[in-house]
């Protein structure tokens, strides 16, 4: 089911698609993916933590961009189901990473699980699970990158 998308593919799409987006897709791998993100300011919340959405940004991100690279560049791919269990308070002066591993592909659906860390620490900051329907037509559902 794999095909030839690149990483660079899939940078032009996510500027093209999500322009909003501050992740760094970081790298891809079979049915994996990296993105990072370098904390500032406004990705913190009250107690100087990284906030939660930020966290699951990524994951959603981390998962999509796996997806993305194993079936193609199709863009009506949706998240169907996020589920995260947050472990530890992340370190706010260090760029937090989001590894995903998609452990099924199916026609319609795929899952995938992931881990968020902070550079250099040696235990996950959060666990997250993500679901991602995609399109039956998947030529018809494309985005304009493919």
């Amino acid at each position: 089911m794999s095909t030839r998308v690149t990483l660079d593919d899939l940078r032009s799409f996510f500027a093209a698609e999500f322009p909003q987006a501050d992740v760094i897709l970081d790298a891809i791998g079979p049915r994996t993916a990296r993105v990072r993100q370098d904390i500032q300011g406004r990705h913190l919340r009250p107690g100087g933590t990284v906030s939660g959405p930020v966290m699951m940004a990524m994951v959603d991100t981390a998962a999509y961009v796996a997806l993305l690279a194993e079936i193609g560049l199709v863009a009506l791919a949706v998240t169907s189901n996020l589920s995260i269990s947050f472990l530890r308070k992340p370190a706010p002066d260090r760029p937090l990473f989001a590894d995903a591993h998609l452990i099924k592909v199916g026609r319609t659906l795929a899952v995938a699980t992931v881990l968020v860390t902070n550079d250099g620490a040696p235990e996950p900051l959060a666990h997250a699970t993500v679901t991602y329907a995609i399109p039956r037509d998947q030529g018809d559902a494309a985005g304009s990158a493919r």
